[in-house]
C-alpha cells in the first residue's frame, strides 16, 4: 500500500472481533485487498502483467466497496456535532 501521510485520516478501524480492517471490508477482504495491492516481485514481464490483469478486477471491486464505506464514514463523522468544551 502507499505510505500514509501524517495528516491523512486513518482508513483502518478495529472491528467487533478486535481485528484491524479497512473501513467497509471484513478481515478476509482486508487481507485479500492487501495481498492484491502488493506488487508481485517474483513474477517478471508478461507473467506479472497477466496476473495483474486477472486480479485487477477484484482489487477494484474491493477498493470501491472500501471507498464508498470510507466516504459514508467520513460524512457521518463530519455531521456529528462536536461537544462544547467544559468550562469551569
Amino acid at each position: 500500500m502507499s505510505e500514509p501521510k501524517k495528516d491523512a485520516p486513518r482508513r483502518y478501524i478495529v472491528d467487533g472481533a478486535g481485528q484491524r480492517v479497512l473501513v467497509g471490508l471484513t478481515i478476509s477482504e482486508t487481507i485479500e485487498f492487501e495481498t492484491l495491492d502488493k506488487p508481485d516481485t517474483d513474477l517478471l514481464g508478461e507473467a506479472a502483467r497477466i496476473r495483474q490483469a486477472q486480479h485487477g478486477e477484484r482489487w477494484v471491486e474491493l477498493y470501491i466497496k472500501h471507498e464508498r464505506a470510507w466516504s459514508d464514514w467520513m460524512a457521518q463523522t463530519r455531521a456529528r456535532p462536536e461537544k462544547a468544551p467544559l468550562l469551569n
